[in-house]
C-alpha cells in the first residue's frame, strides 16, 4: 500500500513540474535558459529527497538518469546542423540553389515559397523528414530574404509541412515504423507501405492548406531580425557601380526611363566619360566603364557584390572584379562632429590610404545626393558604408574621425569556399540517407569539416551554437524520463481509455488520437508509440472493433508534433534560424493539432465504417 502511495506521489510530482515548466516556457517572462535550469534543479531535488526505486532497490531517477538528456546524440546533431548551416550561409553556397529553384518553378515570385514547401512535403513522404528540412532550411531562408521576409515566416511552415508529408506513407517518418511494429507485436494487423495513404493524404491536404494560408496570418508580425551574419538596414545609401566586362548589366537598356535589371536599386545618374545622364533615361544602354550612381540598402549592395562580383564604391579595388580570397567585413560608421573629414570630398578624405577601408556608400538623412561619390563633400552625421578586412574594421574603433555603429558588421561570403561547403553538406546528407552514418555522427563531422575547411571560423561556429536549444532539449528529456519512469504516461492513457471505452469505437478512436497527439509533444514520438500502440490495439479488441483505424490514428497522431519545439527534431532545427520562442509553436501548432484531430474524428468513422 505504501509503495502504491509513493508511486502516485511521484506521478503527481512529475505532473506538477511538467505543468509549471509549460507555463514558464509559454509565458516567456523568465529567460528560457533560466527556466530550463530551474526545472532541472527541481527534478533533481525532488527525486533525491523522495527517491523512486526499482524492484531491486536501485534508484530509477537519480542525477545520472535525469541529466542523461544533455548528452543525447540527437541534441548534439541539432547543434552541429546549425554550424553546418552557418557554413553554407557564410560561403554563399545557397544562392545558386535558390536561382536554380527559381528557374525551375517558372512562376511569379510570390508563389515560389509555397511551391517549394509543397515540394519539400512531397519528398518527405519517401525520405526521413530530418534531412529534407536540413536541405531546405538554407534555400527557403534565402528565398524569404529575397522577398524581404524573415526566415521566421517560412521555417516553421517548412518543419510542419514535412511532418505532414511524412504521415502519408509507412517510411515517411521513423515514428510510423515504430508504431506499426509495436502495434503488430501487440496483436494488431501488419501494415503495408500505402495502407493509410488515403486518410493520410486527406489529413496532409487539410494541414497543407492551414500551413500555406492560415499560418502566415499567425506569423505575419515577424520581421527580418538584425544582427547575425547579415545586418539588416533600411537606410538608402548613395553608391556607385563601375560597369565592367563581366557585369550582368553590361548592354542593359533603360525601359520607360528606368533600369529594371538593376533590381531593388534606384538609378540616380549615369556618368560616361565627361557626359552625365539623369533620369528619366531615354533609350540609354549601359557600356563598359560607365559609372552608375544608385540608391540602395546595404543588403542589396552586399548581395550585388557577392552574387555578381560587382565593383562598388570608391577609394580602391573592393575585390569585386576577382573572387574574394580574404574575409571582408562591411560596417557602418558616422562622421563625428569636429572630424577632420568634414568639408572634404570622398577623394580628399583618403580613407583607403589611411585605414585600408573602401567607401561603398554614403547615407545623408537631410537629402538624397545626386553626384559621383568622389565629388560628395562629407558633413557631420553622414553614415559611411565601409568595406575592409576584419583587422582594418577593428582598427576603425580607434579612429577619432569616425564613430562605428554597434551591430552593423556583416561579413561577405567567401565565394571561393562555396563549392567546398556544398560538398561537405552533400556528403553529410548522403551519408545519412544511405545509412552509412547516424545523423549525429554525420552532423558533427560536417560541422568540424566546415571549420577545418575554412568555411567558418571557430568564433562563427560558436555563434551558431544555440544554448537555448541545448538547455530546452535537455530539460525536456529529463521531464520525459520522469514521466515514463513514474508511470505517469501509462496511467494517463489508461484513464482515457477507461473513461470513453463505453461510448463506442468512434469516440474511443477520437480520444486515443487526442491523447497521443498531446503525449507526443512532450515525450519522444518513439516512446509514445511504444506506450500507446498496445493500449490502442487492446482497446479495439475489447470493444470488438477493427484495430486498423486505431493504429492508423495512432500513426497520424504521433506526427502531430506541432505544439512544442521539443516535440520533433525538425522543430528544433528551425527554432534557432527562425528565432522562434516556445510559445510561437503553441500559437501556430495547437490549432493545427485540433484541426487534424477533428478531421480524423469525422473522416475515420465514415471511411472505415465504424
Amino acid at each position: 500500500m505504501n509503495a502504491v502511495l509513493a508511486q502516485n506521489m511521484h506521478v503527481w510530482m512529475t505532473f506538477a513540474v511538467i505543468l509549471v515548466a509549460i507555463v514558464l516556457f509559454a509565458i516567456d517572462r523568465i529567460p528560457i535558459e533560466l527556466s530550463s535550469i530551474a526545472v532541472v534543479a527541481v527534478l533533481l531535488l525532488l527525486f533525491h529527497l523522495f527517491p523512486l526505486n526499482g524492484a531491486d532497490g536501485a534508484p530509477l531517477l537519480d542525477a545520472r538518469a535525469l541529466l542523461a538528456g544533455f548528452a543525447n546524440p540527437v541534441l548534439f546533431a541539432i547543434l552541429a546542423l546549425l554550424v553546418v548551416g552557418q557554413g553554407l550561409f557564410h560561403t554563399g553556397a545557397v544562392e545558386k540553389s535558390t536561382e536554380i529553384i527559381g528557374r525551375l518553378l517558372h512562376v511569379a515570385p510570390k508563389y515560389a515559397l509555397g511551391l517549394t514547401l509543397v515540394v519539400a512535403a512531397s519528398i518527405s513522404a519517401f525520405l526521413n523528414n530530418t534531412p529534407v528540412v536540413i536541405i531546405f532550411v538554407p534555400i527557403l531562408s534565402a528565398l524569404a530574404t529575397r522577398r524581404g521576409l524573415s526566415a521566421g515566416n517560412v521555417l516553421m511552415p517548412l518543419s510542419f509541412i514535412t511532418i505532414l508529408g511524412g504521415m502519408t506513407t509507412l517510411i515517411g517518418s521513423s515514428a510510423n515504423l515504430i508504431a506499426a511494429a509495436a502495434a503488430e507485436a501487440s496483436g494488431g494487423p501488419a501494415i503495408e507501405f500505402f495502407d493509410f495513404a488515403v486518410p493520410g493524404l486527406f489529413l496532409a491536404g487539410i494541414g497543407t492548406f492551414y500551413v500555406l494560408f492560415i499560418m502566415p496570418l499567425l506569423l505575419k508580425s515577424r520581421s527580418p531580425r538584425p544582427g547575425g551574419a547579415r545586418g539588416v538596414s533600411g537606410k538608402q545609401f548613395i553608391a556607385q557601380i563601375t560597369v565592367t566586362q563581366r557585369d550582368p548589366w553590361l548592354g542593359k537598356q533603360s525601359v520607360a526611363g528606368l533600369f529594371p535589371d538593376l533590381k531593388n536599386m534606384t538609378v540616380r545618374m549615369v556618368k560616361r566619360g565627361f557626359a552625365t545622364y539623369l533620369p528619366p533615361f531615354e533609350n540609354l544602354v549601359l557600356q563598359k566603364d560607365d559609372i552608375v550612381i544608385i540608391a540602395a540598402t546595404r543588403d542589396v549592395l552586399l548581395d550585388t557584390m557577392t552574387q555578381h562580383q560587382a565593383v562598388i564604391g570608391v577609394g580602391g579595388d573592393n575585390g569585386g572584379a576577382q573572387p574574394l580570397r580574404e574575409r571582408l567585413v562591411m560596417t557602418e560608421a558616422v562622421v563625428a562632429p569636429g572630424s577632420r573629414l568634414i568639408r572634404k570630398n570622398v577623394e580628399q578624405a583618403r580613407l583607403k590610404a589611411d585605414t585600408g577601408c573602401t567607401i561603398l556608400g554614403i547615407e545623408r538623412r537631410s537629402r538624397m545626393v545626386r553626384s559621383p561619390m568622389e565629388a560628395i563633400y562629407l558633413e557631420p552625421g553622414d553614415v559611411l558604408l565601409l568595406l575592409g578586412t576584419t583587422q582594418q574594421v577593428r582598427a576603425l574603433g580607434d579612429n577619432r574621425d569616425l564613430l562605428l555603429l554597434a551591430r552593423s558588421r556583416a561579413e561577405l561570403p567567401l565565394a571561393h569556399h562555396a563549392k567546398r561547403s556544398f560538398v561537405i553538406f552533400a556528403a553529410m546528407i548522403l551519408s545519412v540517407i544511405l545509412g552509412v552514418l547516424p545523423i549525429a555522427i554525420a552532423a558533427i563531422s560536417g560541422a568540424v569539416a566546415m571549420i577545418l575547411g575554412g568555411c567558418l571560423s571557430v568564433q562563427q561556429a560558436a555563434r551558431a551554437f544555440d544554448r537555448k536549444i541545448y538547455l530546452l532539449v535537455g530539460t525536456a528529456l529529463a521531464l520525459a524520463a520522469a514521466m515514463q519512469q513514474t508511470g505517469g504516461a501509462q496511467l494517463l492513457a489508461h484513464w482515457v481509455v477507461d473513461a470513453v471505452a463505453g461510448h463506442g469505437p468512434a469516440v474511443l478512436l477520437s480520444a486515443l488520437f487526442l491523447l497521443t497527439a498531446i503525449l507526443t509533444n512532450f515525450l519522444s514520438n518513439h516512446a509514445t508509440a511504444a506506450l500507446v500502440a498496445p493500449i490502442a490495439v487492446s482497446a479495439a479488441a475489447k470493444i470488438g472493433a477493427d484495430p486498423a483505424p486505431f493504429v492508423f490514428g495512432l500513426i497520424f497522431a504521433l506526427n502531430c508534433s506541432f505544439a512544442t519545439p521539443i516535440a520533433y527534431q525538425t522543430n528544433l532545427i528551425v527554432m534557432g534560424p527562425g528565432h522562434y520562442r516556445f510559445k510561437d509553436f503553441m500559437i501556430a501548432g495547437v490549432p493545427l493539432i485540433l484541426l487534424l484531430w477533428l478531421a480524423y474524428s469525422l473522416f475515420a468513422p465514415v471511411y472505415f465504417g465504424l
